[in-house]
C-alpha cells in the first residue's frame, strides 16, 4: 500500500502554534462535532488518498511548525451557493520539525517523503537553524 497523501497550507494571520490552536478552539465551539476544519474552494482529487492516514502541515511565519490528521472531506454550500470542501482534522496538534517554505496560494500536495517529522514526544519547539542558513537552505531547495 503506498503512503497517504498529505496537504500544506498557509496558517493566514497566525503568529504561532498556539495561535492557531487558540483560533481554532473558538471555531470549534461553533460545530455540531466540535472539530476543527478547514474550509476551501477546491475538492482535493486525491480525497482517498489524504484521508487514509494523511494530515495538513501548517505553515506559520514562513515555517511549516505542525500538523493535524486530517479524519475526513464534508461537502459545504456556502451562503453563495457555491460547494466547498471542509477539510475535518483531528483536534490534536502535532509539533514538527521546522522547514522553511515561500507563500503560495491555496493547499498543495505533501509527499510522505518530503513532510517534516514530528518532534518527539513532549517537545514543543526546536533548536531554530540561523535566519541566513536557514534562507540559503531554502534557497537550494534543500528545507
Amino acid at each position: 500500500m503506498s503512503q497517504p497523501v498529505n496537504l500544506i497550507k498557509l496558517s493566514v494571520g497566525t503568529e504561532s502554534v498556539e495561535g492557531l490552536i487558540a483560533w481554532q478552539e473558538m471555531r470549534m465551539a461553533q460545530m455540531p462535532d466540535g472539530l476543527p476544519r478547514h474550509v476551501t474552494r477546491m475538492w482535493p482529487k486525491r480525497e482517498a488518498e489524504i484521508v487514509a492516514g494523511g494530515s495538513i502541515y501548517w505553515v506559520i511565519k514562513g515555517e511549516i511548525q505542525c500538523r493535524q490528521r486530517v479524519l475526513r472531506m464534508d461537502e459545504v454550500i456556502g451562503e453563495d451557493g457555491i460547494r466547498r470542501c471542509a477539510i475535518v482534522l483531528d483536534p490534536e496538534l502535532h509539533p514538527t520539525q521546522r522547514a522553511t517554505r515561500r507563500p503560495f496560494q491555496g493547499w498543495r500536495y505533501l509527499q510522505a517523503e518530503d513532510s517534516p517529522p514530528d518532534l518527539p514526544k513532549g517537545r514543543k519547539s526546536e533548536e531554530p537553524l540561523p535566519d541566513e542558513l536557514n534562507r540559503a537552505l531554502a534557497e537550494i531547495g534543500v528545507l
